[in-house]
Formats: C-alpha cells, structure tokens, sequence
C-alpha cells in the first residue's frame, strides 16, 4: 500500500532490523571462538599432575561428587568431544592411559573419569568449557523473533503517530458540496493542527461558495421571470414575423435560466435514493420520447435493479435520449448486464465528437455544434446535468466514439437480491437471460 503509515511503519522495521544484523554479524567476527585444542592441552597437563599425585598417595579423597578417588568411574551421558580432545591430548604428551568425560545427572558438569594403575579412578571436574557446536537455528530463531518483536512495536507505535493523519483522509474524503462534515478536532503535532485547521477552513468554504452559488443562480432565475414576462406581453404588439422571432429568443432565455438552476440544484442536493427498476425507467422514458416524435429504439434490455433517485434519472435518461435523437439523428437504447453491474448504452448515428473535445463534454455551456450538425436550441448543460445526476446516483457516465456514430455508457452497480427490491417484481426475475424485444 503507498501510504504514508506503510512507508514509514517498513523503514522503521527496516532499519532496525538492519541494524541488527550488521550488529549481530559484527559479534561473530569481533568475538572469534576460543582455541579448544588450546584447552584441551591445558587440560591434559593438569590431568597428568593430578593422576601423579593421586598414584603416590594412599590416603582415601572424596571432595564430593566434584573431586574423589573412587572404585568406578563417574555416570552420565558420554561427551564424545571433550572425551575425544582430553584423550588426543594425552597422546601427544606420551601418556598412554585414556580418560571419558561423563556429565554426572547429580552434578549436572562434566566430569572427568581417568583409570590409575592400581585399578582406581580419579574422578575431578572439567576445569575449562566443553566445544559448543555452532547452533544455526537458534541464531536464526533469535533473529525472528527479534524480527516480529521489533515489527509489532513499529506498527503500533506508527499506527497511533498516523491515526490523525488517517482522520484527516477519511474527512478529506467524505467532502462534497452538499456534505455537512462535522469539524476535525484540531489537536495533536504542529502539523496535524494545521492540516486540521486547513480542511476545517476548506469545508466551510466550499459550503460557503455552493450555498451562496445556489442563492445566485436562483436569485438571477427568479429575477428574470419579470422583466421576461413584460417582454412578452409587449411580443404581442409586434408584426407576426418579428414576434414569433421574439418568442423564440425568450423560450431559449427560460431555458437557459431553468438549465442553470437545474445544474447548481443537482450539485447540491443529497444522492439518496429508492430502489428501482432501471430496465422499466428506460423503457418508459423512449415510449414517452417516441410518442413526442423523438427516433428512439429500445433494443435489448434485461430486468435490472438499482438504487437512485426516480425523478433526477428520468430526467437525465430524458436528456441524453434527446441529445443522440436531436444530434445522432436516432438513438438505439439496449441494457446489458455484468457482475454486479449494469449498463445503459445509448447509440446514434451522428458523426461523433472529435477525440481532442471529448475531456470536455460535460462542462457547463460547452457545445460541439461543427462536429454534430446543424445548430440546435439550448443552454449546453444537457450533458453536465445529465452527468450530475449519475454520478450523484452512484454511476458514471462517460461518451466514446463509434466507426459510426457516439456511444453514451451510463453504468450503475446493481442492488443485491433481497436488499430492499420491489414487493410488486420478483427479484430472481434479474437473473434471467436478457430479452429482445419484437
């Protein structure tokens, strides 16, 4: 994940733990091993003293289970390389007698067992320590668990640094222009404070502005009607030529100003909705077009349900089959369905948009008029309307060029079974195969 939380939790992780095995390698060659054969010599000239001493003595010795001349030798556990080393040792010093080092359970250390001439066996301690064989696994069990220990601590600790900062994300997120995001409490470092204070000061703002963006529009909407009205009646006193000229330039000015108010009133208003049958709005939306004259063609459809809002979808569904009606020439509605989605795909038989021009579509007041014809009355926010609403309804809308033609892909996810779908419909009818109409 390329967040800040991840980074920073594996740097911390990986530095430490570099650190750590550069020290721990740095140990091994620093603190080199001790010489044994060193010791094993040491031990055997010590041995050899002892059993002099111990040969010209008769006097009974018992130290103990540390030190004692005895009948038998000491129990245990064999240890074969100090056994093997002692012996070596002796070799080499010319004594021929032979030593076994046990380790005793009621002494719980080496003891060494070495046989007199008499039959007797002296019994001392191993005075140095035993070779260790190199324990692979347990350094690599120590770096493990150093390892976890180390990454448990960072990610706790970075998780607690970072929570603020993961706040700041998650209120940055649910910022829209019609949210009433509730205020970061500005506490915590410096920074956080600032960060704080900064989306605090954005999200007021940005209300500010829409509020006062949506008191604009209407205002100049509602102010308008008037001087509109005595232009009318005034329309009425003109020769027939120039008023129907006149009337048709006030029509485009109500439309113009309705465009406006509708577009700033989609940015604002709240995306909930019911769920509905989308196949069933767009049926009804082309019968109603068609019956206005309108070339619209339902062509394959499929039982669909979503959530949205009825009014707003209809009213978007109704601009956009107008457009591919009015610019295509004739618009070819089919529905097709996926995993969990659905979409709506309006065609037409127009010359398209130019690639350069389609980024800007839905802005507000933009036309295309030498790419889709003739000129045609109206305000140029059909699009940016119809794409408000979508996406204020939790789909897309996006418009792709055909060999012939434009495409308009409107993609809703779909509601789950049994998650609120109309009593009136059979929910298990969504999953038929789609069916083409004659």
């Amino acid at each position: 994940m390329n967040t800040i939380r991840t980074k920073l939790t594996a740097l911390l992780v990986g530095s430490v733990l570099g650190v750590l095995i550069v020290a721990t390698g740095l140990s091994l060659l620093i603190l080199t091993p001790p010489d044994f054969g060193r010791m094993d010599d040491a031990a055997a000239v010590q041995l050899g003293m002892l059993i002099d001493l111990a040969e010209r003595t008769r006097d009974p010795v018992n130290e103990g289970p540390y030190g004692r001349i005895s009948s038998a030798p000491a129990g245990g556990h064999r240890v074969e390389p100090a056994t093997e080393g002692i012996n070596a040792a002796l070799g080499r010093r010319g004594r021929a007698l032979k030593i076994v080092v046990t380790e005793p359970p009621e002494v719980g250390w080496p003891t060494i067992s070495a046989q007199l001439a008499d039959g007797r066996w002296l019994i001392v301690p191993l005075a140095v320590p035993m070779p260790n064989p190199g324990n692979t696994w347990g350094l690599i069990g120590w770096i493990l668990l150093v390892a976890l220990g180390v990454t448990g601590v960072m990610v706790f600790a970075v998780r607690r640094l970072t929570e603020p900062l993961a706040l700041l994300q998650r209120t940055a997120d649910a910022i829209t222009p019609c949210s009433d995001v509730d205020p970061l409490p500005e506490k915590g470092p410096a920074e956080v404070r600032a960060a704080a204070r900064a989306i605090n000061q954005l999200a007021t703002r940005l209300r500010q502005v829409m509020e006062s963006r949506m008191r604009l529009v209407a205002a100049a909407g509602h102010d308008l009607r008037t001087p509109m009205t005595r232009m009318r009646l005034r329309a009425e006193f003109l020769a027939e030529e120039e008023r129907t000229a006149f009337i048709d330039d006030l029509d485009e000015l109500d439309r113009i100003a309705d465009s406006a108010i509708r577009l700033v009133r989609e940015e604002v208003e709240d995306g909930g909705g019911e769920v509905l049958r989308l196949d069933l709005m767009v049926a009804d939306t082309a019968a109603e077009l068609r019956e206005i004259g309108c070339a619209v063609t339902l062509a394959q459809t499929c039982p669909a349900v979503i959530r949205a809002r009825p009014e707003a979808l209809r009213r978007a569904m109704r601009n956009l089959f107008i457009n591919a009606a009015t610019h295509g020439r004739e618009a070819t509605v089919s529905i097709v369905t996926g995993v969990g989605r659905v979409q709506v795909l309006i065609e037409d038989a127009g010359p398209g948009i130019p690639e350069e021009l389609l980024p800007r579509v839905f802005e507000p007041f933009f036309r295309v008029d030498p790419a889709r014809g003739a000129p045609t009355p109206g305000a140029g926010l059909g699009l940016a309307i119809a794409e408000q609403i979508v996406t204020r309804n939790g789909g897309t809308l996006k418009l792709e060029n055909m060999p012939v033609g434009l495409r308009q892909v409107l993609e809703f996810p779909v509601v789950t079974l049994g998650e609120g779908c109309p009593k009136e419909d059979n929910p298990r009818k969504v999953l038929r195969w789609c069916v083409f109409p004659g």
